[in-house]
C-alpha cells in the first residue's frame, strides 16, 4: 500500500517503508502506538546515552535497543525498523522517522495539519470561530488538527497554514509592504 502522502528525506524513506509493511500486516495503529513508546524509551537518559553516542559500537547499540524492545513486547515490525536504523548508522533519526510516520498516520486517518500563528492567544470563542472558518477549506472525510502559536513580532493578525496553503494576515506583514509601496514612490 503506497503511503496517503509523501515524506521526503533519509527519515521518510524509512516511515514510508515502515507504513508500507505495517498496512500489509494490518497493524497500521499498532505499529503507531509502539513508535509512542520507543519515542518515549530513546528521551530516556540511560537509552540516548547509547544510542547517540557515536563511540559505542552499532552492533552494541543495536543489542541494547533490541532487547529493551523485545522486554517491551513490541511488534517486529516495530524492532526490525530499530534494528535496520541501527545496522545503517542512523539511530539518531529514529525521531524523525516516528514523526514522518505519524504525519502518514494522520493523513491516512483524513487529518489535515492547519497552523495558525497570532500575536496573543485566542480565547475560546475566537478559537471556536476559527476552527469553524478552516473546516470550509477540507473536503470530504477530512478533519483538521488545529496547531495554535504566538508570536508577538507579527503584532496582530495572523498567519495561517493548511495543507499546502499559506496566507501571511499579520499586521507586520501589511506594514512591510506599505512600507515598501511608500519607499518605490
Amino acid at each position: 500500500m503506497k503511503a496517503p502522502i509523501d515524506v521526503y528525506g533519509v527519515e521518510g524513506r524509512y516511515a514510508t517503508a515502515l507504513f508500507s509493511a505495517a498496512s500489509k500486516k494490518k497493524q497500521l495503529d499498532q505499529v503507531e502506538q509502539e513508535l509512542g513508546k520507543v519515542s518515549t524509551m530513546i528521551k530516556d537518559p540511560k537509552v540516548s546515552g547509547i544510542v547517540m553516542n557515536p563511540h559505542i559500537k552499532r552492533g552494541i547499540k543495536m543489542q541494547v535497543v533490541t532487547d529493551v524492545l523485545v522486554k517491551a513486547k513490541m511488534s517486529p515490525l516495530t524492532i526490525n525498523l530499530i534494528k535496520v536504523l541501527s545496522e545503517n548508522g542512523r539511530l539518531p533519526l529514529t525521531g524523525d522517522v516516528i514523526k514522518a510516520y505519524n504525519m502518514m498516520m494522520g493523513a491516512h486517518r483524513g487529518e489535515v495539519i492547519c497552523s495558525v500563528t497570532t500575536a496573543q492567544a485566542l480565547d475560546a470563542a475566537s478559537l471556536a470561530d476559527l476552527q469553524v472558518a478552516l473546516k470550509g477549506f477540507l473536503q470530504k472525510g477530512e478533519t483538521i488538527k488545529l496547531e495554535t502559536k504566538t508570536d508577538s513580532a507579527i503584532l496582530g493578525g495572523m498567519i495561517v497554514s493548511i495543507g499546502d496553503k499559506y496566507v501571511d494576515m499579520s499586521t507586520k506583514t501589511k506594514i512591510a509592504k506599505l512600507t515598501k509601496i511608500i519607499r518605490e514612490t
